[in-house]
Protein backbone atom coordinates (compact mmCIF):
# COMPACT_ATOMS: atom_id res chain seq x y z
CA UNK A 1 0.00 0.00 0.00
CA UNK A 2 0.96 3.37 -1.19
CA UNK A 3 0.73 6.45 0.60
CA UNK A 4 0.59 9.71 -0.78
CA UNK A 5 1.80 13.20 0.77
CA UNK A 6 -0.19 16.18 -0.16
CA UNK A 7 1.91 18.90 0.52
CA UNK A 8 0.44 22.61 0.89
CA UNK A 9 1.61 25.14 -1.87
CA UNK A 10 1.79 27.58 0.53
CA UNK A 11 3.94 28.19 3.92
CA UNK A 12 1.41 28.11 6.75
CA UNK A 13 3.54 28.68 9.63
CA UNK A 14 5.12 31.74 8.46
CA UNK A 15 1.92 33.39 7.35
CA UNK A 16 0.74 32.22 10.94
CA UNK A 17 3.89 34.01 12.22
CA UNK A 18 3.27 37.24 10.01
CA UNK A 19 0.41 38.77 12.39
CA UNK A 20 -0.70 41.04 10.30
CA UNK A 21 -3.18 43.69 12.45
CA UNK A 22 -5.54 46.48 11.45
CA UNK A 23 -4.02 49.81 10.44
CA UNK A 24 -1.44 47.99 8.83
CA UNK A 25 -0.77 48.98 5.67
CA UNK A 26 0.41 45.98 3.41
CA UNK A 27 1.12 44.97 -0.68
CA UNK A 28 -0.55 41.55 -1.29
CA UNK A 29 0.61 40.13 -4.80
CA UNK A 30 -1.83 37.77 -6.19
CA UNK A 31 -1.48 35.27 -8.49
CA UNK A 32 -3.77 36.17 -11.65
CA UNK A 33 -4.64 33.69 -14.76
CA UNK A 34 -5.23 35.08 -17.90
CA UNK A 35 -6.02 32.35 -20.97
CA UNK A 36 -2.95 30.44 -20.50
CA UNK A 37 -0.32 33.20 -18.68
CA UNK A 38 -0.12 33.76 -15.24
CA UNK A 39 1.02 37.14 -13.77
CA UNK A 40 1.65 38.66 -10.36
CA UNK A 41 -0.92 41.72 -9.54
CA UNK A 42 -0.57 44.07 -6.41
CA UNK A 43 -2.74 45.62 -4.21
CA UNK A 44 -1.37 47.99 -1.55
CA UNK A 45 -3.74 49.55 1.03
CA UNK A 46 -4.95 49.76 4.93
CA UNK A 47 -6.02 46.39 6.89
CA UNK A 48 -9.35 47.18 7.93
CA UNK A 49 -10.07 44.18 9.97
CA UNK A 50 -8.91 40.74 9.98
CA UNK A 51 -11.39 37.99 10.75
CA UNK A 52 -10.73 34.18 12.39
CA UNK A 53 -7.85 34.18 13.90
CA UNK A 54 -5.14 31.65 12.54
CA UNK A 55 -7.62 28.91 11.75
CA UNK A 56 -8.25 27.79 7.82
CA UNK A 57 -10.76 30.04 7.26
CA UNK A 58 -8.75 33.41 7.94
CA UNK A 59 -9.67 36.28 5.86
CA UNK A 60 -8.06 40.36 6.53
CA UNK A 61 -9.98 42.91 4.44
CA UNK A 62 -7.82 45.72 2.75
CA UNK A 63 -8.91 48.88 1.73
CA UNK A 64 -7.29 51.42 -1.11
CA UNK A 65 -8.09 54.38 -2.62
CA UNK A 66 -8.10 54.81 -6.60
CA UNK A 67 -9.09 57.84 -8.07
CA UNK A 68 -10.83 59.24 -5.29
CA UNK A 69 -12.79 56.05 -5.69
CA UNK A 70 -12.63 53.35 -2.49
CA UNK A 71 -11.66 49.80 -3.23
CA UNK A 72 -11.78 46.81 -0.76
CA UNK A 73 -10.90 43.73 -1.30
CA UNK A 74 -11.09 40.43 1.32
CA UNK A 75 -7.98 37.77 0.86
CA UNK A 76 -8.18 34.50 2.23
CA UNK A 77 -5.13 34.62 4.80
CA UNK A 78 -3.60 30.85 3.52
CA UNK A 79 -4.99 31.08 -0.11
CA UNK A 80 -2.75 29.60 -2.91
CA UNK A 81 -3.48 32.61 -5.28
CA UNK A 82 -1.60 34.94 -2.46
CA UNK A 83 2.14 34.87 -3.50
CA UNK A 84 3.65 37.58 -1.19
CA UNK A 85 2.48 39.59 1.60
CA UNK A 86 4.06 42.66 2.39
CA UNK A 87 4.24 45.27 5.41
CA UNK A 88 4.77 48.59 4.96
CA UNK A 89 3.91 50.48 7.38
CA UNK A 90 2.35 49.73 11.46
CA UNK A 91 0.09 52.17 12.50
CA UNK A 92 -1.12 52.30 16.22
CA UNK A 93 -4.93 52.32 16.36
CA UNK A 94 -7.76 51.92 19.17
CA UNK A 95 -10.14 49.66 17.22
CA UNK A 96 -9.84 46.10 16.01
CA UNK A 97 -11.80 47.11 13.06
CA UNK A 98 -11.44 50.18 10.87
CA UNK A 99 -14.75 50.24 9.01
CA UNK A 100 -15.52 54.25 10.40
CA UNK A 101 -12.50 54.64 7.51
CA UNK A 102 -14.79 54.11 4.84
CA UNK A 103 -16.50 58.04 6.29
CA UNK A 104 -13.35 59.46 6.75
CA UNK A 105 -11.58 61.97 4.06
CA UNK A 106 -8.06 60.48 2.63
CA UNK A 107 -6.67 63.57 4.95
CA UNK A 108 -8.42 62.27 8.17
CA UNK A 109 -7.15 59.02 8.20
CA UNK A 110 -3.98 59.86 7.78
CA UNK A 111 -3.64 62.61 10.69
CA UNK A 112 -5.34 59.91 12.72
CA UNK A 113 -3.05 56.70 12.32
CA UNK A 114 -0.18 57.39 14.46
CA UNK A 115 2.98 55.87 12.98
CA UNK A 116 5.01 53.62 14.70
CA UNK A 117 7.37 52.00 12.68
CA UNK A 118 8.42 51.95 8.79
CA UNK A 119 9.29 48.41 7.56
CA UNK A 120 11.82 48.10 4.42
CA UNK A 121 12.15 45.27 1.90
CA UNK A 122 13.80 42.36 3.00
CA UNK A 123 12.72 41.87 6.64
CA UNK A 124 11.03 38.97 8.48
CA UNK A 125 7.19 40.37 7.83
CA UNK A 126 7.42 39.09 3.94
CA UNK A 127 6.03 35.70 3.47
CA UNK A 128 6.44 34.60 -0.23
CA UNK A 129 4.74 31.25 -1.65
CA UNK A 130 7.29 28.18 -2.21
CA UNK A 131 8.16 27.61 -5.61
CA UNK A 132 6.63 24.39 -7.12
CA UNK A 133 10.19 23.17 -7.24
CA UNK A 134 10.55 23.55 -3.37
CA UNK A 135 7.10 21.85 -2.79
CA UNK A 136 7.92 18.84 -5.09
CA UNK A 137 11.02 18.30 -2.79
CA UNK A 138 9.39 18.33 0.09
CA UNK A 139 10.09 15.07 2.03
CA UNK A 140 8.17 12.12 1.83
CA UNK A 141 6.63 10.06 4.87
CA UNK A 142 7.95 6.94 5.45
CA UNK A 143 5.89 3.72 4.75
Amino acid sequence: MESKVVTSPIDMEARRKLELRSGDTVRVWQKIKEGDKTRLQAFEGLILSRKHGDEAGATFTVRKSVDGIGVERIFPLYSPTIDEIEIIRRSKVRRSKLYFVREKAAKEIRRQMRNLRSVKGGNTDVVKSPKKEEAAEAPVAAK
